[in-house]
Formats: structure tokens, sequence, C-alpha cells
């Protein structure tokens, strides 16, 4: 995936602290990827025949692209920063993306369920790395 996300952290004129950049650059495009996944699984179950049997996994991939497009906020500000909100998010994004990757996976027949699991454990992954990093 080509993003700015990189770039933009380069750009970033006062000091990072100990974060881990790389870890940091991941971690945001894994929260946008994963909430676009999200987003289009949600849009996709409503398009199924049996849309009320989804109803779990529709409000799981809305919360789990909320959350995500928030955390990738909150990690994309450094100014002023506070490493409680930052873990706070992590844990969160962590949490929905695990909840919403165990309800795709109870749909294993519909593809667009394989795909947003997919995307939301590589989040998962991620903001649990970074969590680590940090300390």
């Amino acid at each position: 995936m080509t993003t700015s996300v990189k770039e933009m952290l380069a750009t970033y004129p006062a000091d990072l602290g100990d974060v881990d950049r790389e870890k940091l650059t991941r971690c945001i495009e894994e929260c946008i990827a994963c909430a676009q996944a999200c987003t289009a699984c949600a849009d996709a179950c409503l398009s199924e025949g049996m849309v009320g049997d989804l109803t779990k996994c529709i409000r799981t991939d809305m919360d789990c692209a909320d959350i995500c497009t928030a955390a990738a906020s909150v990690l994309s500000r450094h100014t002023g920063y506070d490493a409680n909100i930052t873990r706070a998010i992590l844990q969160a994004c962590a949490t929905a993306c695990k909840a919403c990757a165990d309800e795709c996976d109870s749909h294993t027949d519909m593809e667009h369920c394989r795909i947003c699991a997919e995307a939301c454990r590589r989040c998962e992954q991620a903001c649990n790395d970074l969590l680590t990093s940090l300390g």
C-alpha cells in the first residue's frame, strides 16, 4: 500500500521522541486499511439476501471502522502528545479488530468477510506491536 503516512511523519518538525516510526507508520496504515475493509464489508453484508442474519456482523464492522478511523487520527497527531490516550486508543482498536475478525470468521462462506477478517487481524497485530514498543 502506498500512502503518505511515512512522508508526513518524516516532515514533522518536532521530535517524536522514542516512538518506533516504522511501527507507527504501519499501525496508521493498517488502521486506515482496516476501516476501509470494515466499511466495505458492512455494505456488502447489507447486500446479502439474508441481511437479517448479519446484523451483528454489520454492527461489528461499523464499530471497528469507526474505532480504526479514530485511532489513525489520534496516531497522526503529535502536538501535545499524551501516552495514556495513545495506549487507550491502541487497546480499543486491537479489541475492536479482534471482535470484528472473530465475527467475520464465522461467515466463511462470504469472501468479503474473509478479506475483512484478514485486514482486522493485521490491524490488531499492528496495534499490539506499537503498544509493546511504547512500553
